[in-house]
């Protein structure tokens, strides 16, 4: 995407900044967040074995890996700012494109950008304990409604709104820099769950196979898989982001494929093997009834002081993941404002650092927003429903698209065609149906969300004027 500058007849645009390692920790960094390190306990209740966990991990990682081949295929034969927006829009129409550019722009990268800063700031809390101490409480009255609503306003909010103010300054300081910072910490958070593995495979503190009984769920074998694998799902959300900044990675043809495939597969390894761990080092029951599965199995290895250690690691690792949110973002809102599609002021370049700067300034905004007002994970729960939605729309997308474009240069086709998308693709629905039967009234919700969009998109289509060219 590019525009002439003002001053000079020199194109005034993004500039590919990221290369094949920048861009595979954007994957993993994106990947590994806060959730490996928490939902095993979830997943251990749902289907009460340890194998079972495991097999949902590897059922998983083969669904995501899946998803990536077709990411490498789409990335690669349409490197450009935007991922997902732009697939959607030239494989299913452009009303796809703009719903989930719409969904992603203002629910889905700020809901992630807001929760992810606010656990971030409950790992502190370990350290600190006064970082959650309360600074005041409302109890607002609801209509119809005989208790009043609490809320309650911590110095974590503000000091989370402090840590996106500073990642929202360094997306908007140039990419060169952030995508080497997003290596570093990329390869901290990497360091971290390959020291626990190690530390675990070599312990000799290994717990007997013996289980403790944990009462079977309500429903039945196939709805408690499924369940926890929409969990394991959450935990591998983001192998799709780096689509979002193909327009900045050098050489895209190669080193996208590349690192969505390498990143991908680096992750599902290591998500294997730390659960494998944390039955390795605590009984069954255990982990079942940890509410800190990681922690807990790190202070069992490495006693206290470990555990302090293991604090300041997922500390980093929240911070990787809200960087590589911030990588890519922006670039949707950024993508839609230069077709038109979007508030125009999301479509602006910064000169001197070739930044989307409008685009990160408002994710960036939002964020901070829903921070501040603590509404971040409930908002951020209607957009599950969508994010698989729309996950299935991509596979449909890259069918589709070997039917109407077969001319477009394709530098890496996907392996198993057509059964890869196929498998993807119906994966991706039924876990979206799933959630739509375990949570009805959230998942609607999402829906609600993502067809408010439609208003909006015929309003910018009547007066879109696109800034040229992409």
């Amino acid at each position: 995407m590019k525009i002439e500058a003002t001053e000079t007849a020199k194109p005034l645009g993004l500039i590919r900044g990221l290369g094949v390692w920048a861009a595979t920790s954007i994957v993993a960094g994106g990947m590994i967040g806060q959730s490996v390190f928490l939902v095993a306990s979830d997943m251990s209740r749902e289907v009460g074995s340890m194998w079972k966990v495991l097999a949902v991990w590897i059922v998983g990682g083969v669904i995501v890996l899946l998803g990536a081949f077709c990411y490498a295929e789409l990335s690669a034969a349409m490197p450009e700012a935007g991922g997902d927006y732009i697939y959607l829009d030239r494989g299913i129409g452009h009303l796809g494109g703009f719903l989930f550019g719409w969904t992603s722009s203002m629910i889905m990268r700020p809901g992630s950008s807001a929760i992810i800063a606010a656990g971030l700031l409950r790992f502190v809390g370990f350290l600190a304990p006064s970082v959650a101490a309360p600074i005041f409480i409302w109890n607002l009255p609801i209509p119809f409604q005989s208790q009043p609503y609490q809320f309650t306003f911590t110095a974590a909010q503000p000091l989370a709104a402090g840590v996106i103010v500073l990642v929202t300054a360094l997306n908007y300081l140039g990419v060169r820099t952030v995508g080497r910072f997003q290596v570093l910490l990329t390869a901290l958070k990497v360091a971290a769950i390959a020291a626990i593995v190690v530390l675990g495979i070599t312990s000799s503190n290994s717990i007997s196979t013996r289980t403790t009984f944990i009462p079977p769920p309500a429903h039945g074998a196939i709805a408690a898989f499924l369940t926890a694998l929409v969990s394991a799902m959450i935990a591998y959300n983001g192998f799709e982001m780096l689509g979002a900044v193909g327009g900045e990675v050098l050489n895209p043809k190669k080193n996208l494929p590349r690192a969505a495939i390498l990143g991908t597969s680096l992750v599902i390894a290591l998500y294997v093997l730390i659960n494998w761990v944390y039955f390795h080092v605590l009984s069954f029951s255990e982990v079942a009834q940890s509410e800190h599965v990681a922690s807990d199995a790190v202070a069992r290895l490495l006693g206290g002081v470990g555990a302090k250690y293991f604090t300041v690691a997922m500390i980093v690792s929240a911070f990787g993941s809200l960087m590589a949110v911030f990588l890519a973002g922006p670039r949707i809102p950024y993508a839609m404002a230069r077709d038109g599609n979007f508030f125009g002021f999301a479509g602006r370049i910064q000169p001197k650092f070739h930044t989307p700067s409008g685009a990160v300034v408002f994710q960036g905004c939002v964020s901070i927003l829903l921070v501040l007002t603590g509404t971040y994970q409930e908002v951020y729960s209607y957009t599950i429903f969508a994010t698989w939605t729309f996950l299935g729309l991509i596979g449909v997308a890259l069918i589709r698209l070997r039917f109407t474009e077969p001319g477009l240069p394709r530098p890496f086709r996907v392996w198993g065609y057509p059964w890869t998308p196929v498998v993807f693709g119906a994966a991706a629905f039924a876990i979206s149906i799933n959630l739509w039967l375990v949570m009805p009234v959230r998942s609607s919700v999402g829906l609600a969300i993502i067809l408010l969009g439609i208003p909006f998109f015929y309003y910018w289509s009547g007066k879109a004027q696109p800034l040229p060219p992409r």
